[in-house]
């Protein structure tokens, strides 16, 4: 067996086990019980994900070790494992991913509503539960976690904290340890978060869509240079060096 057949196998293998390790991970049972983990979006991955990511970059190493052969060989191996290793711990796994953006968006609507519930009279731990059992989801999970750790007594910012790993929860806890300290009202400084927020992903969305336009007229682009150059300025440059020798 040749050694590019063999690199070949160890390629496969690396790229089949990224894809295991990049899919939906586990049974929902399992899954809802790692989101419910207070310590936030780094608990979620799996026990054996960095293992994968080991096997995967050792599978990339041997090949590369294979394909050069000798002393060489070898330190490209090692090289090419530590590589491969350092750029796949930084793969976001895709139920990570999932779970994140869907916060994100779901964040607007949960600062809205419980500035809704604190208007009403309702004090914040409550405010707090109450929406989360209203709007049910991964943010869900992070809410009630802040409505108990206030119920049991637990400071604004120890509370509030879980909500930090979450795409604008930072300005939510901010202002929630603000409004802790100095007493000021924490329903408007959540409509005002809620609003800045879907403002902020309308904005993303158009610099998106922009952008895509163009990307769009790349390929065009790189189709028609070449032609342009080959049809237009050779011919040109041809007649002219032509009659000039």
């Amino acid at each position: 067996m040749s050694r590019q057949v063999v690199a070949a196998g160890l390629l496969a293998a690396a790229a089949l086990l990224v894809l295991m390790a990049g899919g939906q991970v586990g049974r929902p049972g399992r899954r809802l019980s790692l989101l419910a983990r207070p310590s936030g979006v780094a608990r979620t991955r799996p026990s054996w994900w960095p293992d994968r990511f080991r096997l995967a970059s050792g599978a990339a190493g041997v090949a590369a070790a294979v394909v050069v052969g000798g002393w060489g060989g070898l330190f490209a191996g090692v090289l090419t494992g530590l590589l491969a290793d350092r750029l796949l711990r930084r793969v976001e796994p895709r139920a990570v991913r999932d779970r994140r953006l869907r916060e994100a968006v779901e964040l607007p609507l949960a600062a809205d509503l419980l500035a809704a519930a604190l208007r009403a009279g309702a004090p914040v731990d409550r405010s707090v539960l109450a929406v989360a059992e209203a709007l049910g989801g991964p943010l869900a999970d992070r809410l009630g976690r802040v409505g108990r750790t206030l119920e049991l007594g637990g400071t604004a910012a120890e509370a509030w904290a879980h909500l930090d790993r979450v795409p604008g929860g930072e300005r939510l806890l901010a202002a929630a340890i603000r409004s802790s300290d100095s007493g000021a009202a924490l329903a408007g400084a959540l409509t005002r978060l809620a609003d800045d927020l879907r403002s902020g992903r309308a904005t993303a969305a158009e610099a998106a869509a922009r952008r895509g336009g163009v990307l769009i007229v790349l390929p065009l682009g790189l189709c028609f240079l070449p032609a342009f150059i080959l049809a237009g300025l050779v011919p040109v440059i041809v007649a002219v060096l032509g009659d000039v020798l």
